[in-house]
């Protein structure tokens, strides 16, 4: 695999080709990622306990190769009321991948059922007059009752063409909720390679599987304005690669959570980032991490053209 994009084998189509764009919108932590990383087969978005883990729309391509049909999903951050420079940004992001889309989804988490977020989301839809599909995800954490009442009150806001209740964490109806976006995207070219799933190069995807540990195992005590960056990709002649990324924080005392005592909580995300680079490249990683302090990168113009986000919104 190269530096380029994540790939998988796919035969090539017969006859006319589908293709079509659908959205992943709903508001932080309703399982949006991990629903599209679902349904394209394989990661291509990071996945954590904390809100906020997808900072930029990114796409995963799913293939059905008894329709010749491409989907394209845009995972979105998820969608709040933003009070920061990077909170709007991210908002912007998502809002802009709706705008773009053919078809819309929303997903809300059926535990939390209709909150603040899911209602400003909804209310929105409403205001520029666009249709959705409604996921009523983590099905299998609510009792059916509470879930026929959930599903009857949002289906009152009257723009949902349909409703599907999933678990994104186990692929429960999430095969149903591909075979539907398959038999409505419009026949067209592809826009990628059939061996493609994801727009996202290796270099920015290495740096969000660091991330993500980041995440996973300081989640408590490390705010999400963390940032990973790849600063080096080098080929080696024996089939391995070496790959040197820097870990941003905002202040010293970030830097120490990170470093851990004697340096093992940084050794402890490494070797975790590095066992699933590995398993993703299919080859031998040797993964170097550094630690840096950056107070103000959260106002730098540069990161947020890094991110793939709007600086100005």
């Amino acid at each position: 695999m190269t530096d380029e994009a994540i790939i998988q084998d796919n035969t090539p189509p017969s006859g006319p080709t589908r293709c079509g764009f659908v959205a992943i919108v709903g508001a932080p932590n309703a399982g949006k990622s991990t629903l599209v990383n679902r349904l394209v087969g394989t990661k291509v978005s990071i996945v954590s306990p904390k809100v906020q883990t997808t900072r930029s729309r990114v796409l995963g391509i799913a293939m059905d190769d008894e329709f010749s049909a491409q989907v394209i999903f845009i995972d979105t951050p998820g969608i709040f009321q933003p009070k920061k420079r990077i909170e709007r940004a991210m908002v912007h992001a998502a809002w802009s991948g709706a705008s773009d889309a053919d078809l819309i989804v929303l997903v809300v988490d059926a535990e939390r059922g209709l909150n603040e977020d899911a209602r400003l989301i909804i209310e929105k839809l409403k205001e520029t007059q666009r249709r959705a599909v409604l996921a009523l995800n983590k099905i299998d954490l609510v009792k059916r009752d509470s879930l026929l009442a959930l599903t009857a009150e949002l289906d009152g806001f009257g723009i949902f063409d349909k409703v599907f209740m999933i678990s994104a964490e186990k692929g429960d109806g999430t095969a149903d909720l591909l075979r539907y976006f398959v038999s409505l995207v419009p026949e067209g070219p592809w826009h990628f390679p059939e061996d493609q799933v994801s727009d996202m190069p290796m270099r920015l995807l290495a740096a969000e599987i660091t991330r993500e540990q980041i995440f996973r195992q300081l989640h408590q005590e490390l705010p999400y304005s963390a940032a990973v960056e790849t600063d080096q990709w080098e080929e080696r002649d024996d089939g391995s690669v070496r790959i040197d990324q820097t870990v941003f924080v905002q202040r010293e005392g970030q830097k120490a959570i990170v470093l851990g005592k004697h340096g093992r909580q940084i050794k402890t995300i490494g070797e975790k980032a590095r066992i699933e680079l590995e398993e993703m490249l299919e080859r031998r990683v040797h993964l170097f991490l550094h630690v840096k302090v950056r107070e103000n990168w959260l106002e730098e113009r540069s990161h947020y053209r890094d991110m793939g986000l709007e600086f100005d919104v």
